[in-house]
């Protein structure tokens, strides 16, 4: 009998995207880190959940097979670096860790250490991540640099020190991709603001207790009209565009930064 063309399914077109690479998420604990762990294994990859609490890392990884669980600090380079050379080859490294970004206040009532710890953090964490998967893929020849901000580099009022913290991801990045780009590695990474199922009433609850369901739901719709879409891009949506960044089909892809923010920065 003959099967309809639009049916007609290679074997290749049911290849998942990250069969036998083993990717590192640092920060996997978080909203965003737990979805791209869950996604990086359906898609085929061996997946090591890296962050500082043990209890979220497990819960994260629960159901996964083949999930491997590590409390490391990314701000401690020895820490990264042990941890490492347990893991053996890694394929892709993908840094999602807090800053301790304080946002909310004008610049000029802000403290001083409250304006550098995201700027610090930031750049500390992504720099020894980086520099410890970026020098095993070069000695193999192959690999992916993965990182994720707000864009505040290109100004956002009253975000503190996200936007400083942002642009210095954002150099080192394209620093990384032209010096490892001969060697096989490709530095990437995705520009994400507002994600709605990371600012949930209970998650904002734990930062003001005050706050309502309708002041959540209002600074969701506002975030909603400032972008381009007018609506604000799903957690699923990031997920699947950072899963393509690791993947083979996104071979031509480095030195810069995948906008998923709706529109809201139009760079």
């Amino acid at each position: 009998m003959d099967v309809p063309f639009d049916v007609r399914l290679t074997s290749q077109e049911f290849t998942m995207l990250l069969t036998d690479r083993t990717a590192v998420i640092y920060g996997a604990g978080g909203s965003i880190g737990g979805a791209v762990a869950r996604a990086f294994a359906e898609e085929g990859a061996r997946v090591h959940l890296v962050g500082r609490t043990r209890q979220t890392l497990q819960a994260a990884a629960a159901g996964l097979k083949g999930a491997e669980v590590a409390v490391v600090d990314a701000l401690d380079e020895a820490a990264v670096e042990d941890h490492l050379a347990r893991v053996g080859d890694v394929d892709i490294s993908f840094n999602l860790v807090s800053r301790g970004d304080v946002q909310g206040t004008p610049l000029t009532d802000l403290a001083v250490d409250d304006f550098l710890r995201p700027v610090i953090n930031g750049a500390r964490a992504n720099f020894i991540t980086a520099r410890a998967a970026g020098r095993r893929m070069a000695e193999r020849g192959s690999g992916v640099l993965l990182t994720l901000n707000s864009a505040s580099a290109h100004g956002s009022p009253m975000m503190g020190g996200t936007g400083p913290a942002d642009a210095a991801v954002d150099t080192l990045v394209r620093n990384l991709a032209a010096e490892l780009g001969p060697r096989g590695v490709r530095a990437v990474g995705l520009w994400a603001a507002g994600v709605p199922e990371t600012l949930t009433h209970e998650k904002l609850a734990a930062v003001d207790p005050a706050i309502s369901e309708a002041a959540v739901q209002g600074i969701l719709d506002h975030l909603a009209g400032m972008r381009m879409t007018r609506r604000s891009p799903t957690l699923a949506e990031v997920v699947a565009t950072a899963v393509f960044l690791a993947s083979d089909h996104a071979a031509g892809i480095t030195g810069t930064f995948v906008n998923v923010t709706g529109g809201m920065v139009a760079r």
